[in-house]
């Protein structure tokens, strides 16, 4: 299957809910980067939100490495601003030691701040993922140790969202964000969200290139076939990991809008 480009796409191997899982894919070259996109709109963010873009020293040639792999020169913020994708990069201070993010370009974060995580090694980047140090601290550290430079991996995340928008920072708490949401009105208030992530190691730097690339739907634009794999989501988080996400404020309007729809009873 490939690793496309837009929710309907990505949704078939996507994380919604479950165990926690790396759930990597081989990818091609090709399905590294989309080829198309919004270049002035990400200038537009990046101009608007300057802390947006953070560097650590020593960081330089990371940076350049991977404007050479992309074709664009120039800064990480001009590097991101030409590409579709986000941009944070990893480094070990030696072979085996924790890779620490160094550098990042963000401009269309999913509730999370660039800010926060700079000079972190992974296992505490995720720290907020319910389960993340238990379940997958260990065999994520390991995989990005192993990484080799020839090979591609992507996975895909999954969200439900009562916002459209690329750059998705709300302020109001869980039960604000989904207080206008219903059965009947789920399908225009509601949006899917995946982030398409990659993994690829930088030849000659070492450091790992970590793309995010972010894509929205309607929940009322989605195949039959896609709108039972969000149903699927509902249930089956690990404890504390349902609240984050705020799948108990939309679960009954999703419930409600699919069952309308497809004809189906859906656990919610």
């Amino acid at each position: 299957m490939a690793f496309g480009f837009s929710v309907e796409a990505l949704l078939p191997t996507a994380r919604g809910s479950g165990p926690l899982r790396m759930g990597v894919v081989r990818i091609t070259e090709a399905e590294w980067r989309d080829p198309n996109p919004d270049t002035a709109a990400r200038a537009a963010t990046f101009a608007a939100h300057p802390d947006a873009v953070q560097v650590l020293p020593g960081s330089a040639a990371a940076i350049a490495e991977l404007g050479e792999l992309v074709g664009v020169a120039g800064d990480l913020k001009t590097i991101a601003s030409a590409t579709h994708e986000d941009w944070c990069l990893l480094t070990q201070s030696e072979p085996g030691a924790p890779f620490t993010v160094v550098a990042g370009a963000v401009a269309y974060p999913t509730d999370w701040r660039i800010q926060d995580k700079m000079g972190k090694p992974v296992h505490e980047v995720h720290k907020p993922t319910h389960g993340f140090a238990e379940a997958l601290a260990d065999p994520v550290a390991k995989f990005m140790d192993g990484l080799q430079a020839r090979n591609l991996f992507g996975r895909t995340n999954m969200f439900v969202l009562a916002s459209g928008e690329h750059r998705f920072m709300p302020p109001a708490p869980m039960a604000e964000r989904f207080a206008h949401v219903t059965p009947e009105n789920a399908g225009e208030t509601l949006f899917v969200r995946c982030e398409r992530e990659t993994l690829r190691r930088l030849f000659h730097t070492r450091a790992i290139a970590f793309g995010i690339g972010i894509y929205r739907a309607p929940l009322g634009s989605l195949s039959d076939e896609n709108l039972a794999r969000v149903a699927e989501s509902l249930t089956g988080f690990l404890p504390g990991e349902a609240e984050r996400r705020g799948v108990p404020h939309y679960a009954p309007a999703v419930a409600g809008y699919i069952e309308r729809r497809l004809g189906t009873k859906v656990a919610a």
